[in-house]
């Protein structure tokens, strides 16, 4: 009689205890913003996916994301970062400086993690690389360094070259224009710069592009490049003006040659610091971290079309040719 009464009181305790032990096996979805200032599929958004499924993230399952992009336009930036606020995400990744710049003035709190920041440190972002402080961490995209390494592939590329100009977009820092200038120098080239401070200055820069005819094109990064890629792409073909980009979307487009992180591998690596955030790490002791892959792109369709012949030496080194 005794072992049936034990038996109804076990069965009775593990029947009570089932669903308490069922919800604390249930763990909480996390609920992610991202926000990128480019249109979807231009932010090397599937990287950043594989990136969380290779950290055991399914969307729907285990993790939602809010998916926010300004398609080009600077203004909807800071709305999409304010909306990710309201909208109490655990963490907001950004795709670009813009967008880390318009997420750290809508929160303090919220952790960011940046996936392509040119100078975070220079630009006030974080205190450090190794110590970021604050509320953001991520990755660094190293343009500075990545601007001298264009003009060095277009003196490659054009050994003969004296004269260069740099088209930067709005809100182009002065310390960047001076860095490039820098580096100009120490390659024997005069720069001409070209700094666009909104829409209608684009046209007026080619104006006086094609009148001083000092020579090719370098693009530096900024969203407002990005988006208006395709007529500076045409502008340069028009006026057959060997051009060298900072993202590969420009030579896809019809641009003659690209040389940029790879921003596959930063966007799949951004998914390591929103893993480690959402189990419990504070931004501020997140160091961030540098490129380790770089990628050239190479269009022989758009040198064929200005009557360039591409150096061996500098075609041999391309990650990708476009014939």
């Amino acid at each position: 009689m005794q072992s049936k009464v034990g038996f109804w009181l076990l069965t009775m305790v593990l029947l009570n205890t089932a669903p308490l032990a069922q919800a604390q096996q249930v763990k909480k979805v996390a609920r992610l913003g991202y926000s990128a200032g480019t249109s979807p599929g231009e932010n090397n958004e599937e990287a950043f996916r594989q990136g969380l499924r290779e950290l055991g993230y399914v969307e729907g399952r285990n993790i939602v994301i809010e998916w926010r992009f300004a398609q080009g336009k600077p203004d909807q930036v800071p709305k999409n970062s304010a909306e990710l606020v309201r909208l109490k995400v655990d963490v907001i990744v950004t795709g670009g400086a813009a967008d880390t710049r318009a997420a750290k003035e809508a929160t303090t709190t919220i952790p960011i993690v940046m996936t392509n920041e040119s100078d975070p440190v220079g630009t006030g972002l974080v205190a450090s690389l190794a110590r970021p402080g604050g509320n953001i961490t991520g990755l660094a995209s190293l343009s500075a360094e990545l601007r001298g390494k264009l003009l060095e592939l277009l003196k490659e590329t054009l050994p003969r070259l004296s004269h260069v100009v740099a088209l930067y977009g709005p809100g182009t820092q002065s310390s960047a224009v001076k860095e490039t200038e820098v580096v100009a120098r120490s390659l024997g080239l005069k720069l001409q710069s070209q700094v666009v401070k909104e829409l209608d200055d684009l046209n007026r820069a080619f104006e006086a592009i094609s009148k001083a005819r000092t020579g090719p094109l370098i693009v530096v990064g900024g969203l407002f490049a990005t988006a208006q890629r395709k007529p500076i792409v045409q502008f340069a073909a028009k006026s057959r003006l060997p051009a060298i980009y900072y993202r590969r979307e420009f030579v896809e487009d019809g641009g003659l040659m690209s040389y940029d992180a790879n921003r596959n591998d930063l966007a799949r690596r951004a998914a390591v610091f929103v893993d480690k955030i959402l189990k419990g790490a504070k931004p501020a002791d997140l160091p961030v971290e540098q490129p380790t892959k770089f990628e050239m792109i190479i269009n022989l369709k758009a040198a064929k079309q200005i009557g360039l012949t591409i150096p061996p030496n500098v075609l041999v080194r391309a990650d990708k040719v476009i014939k």
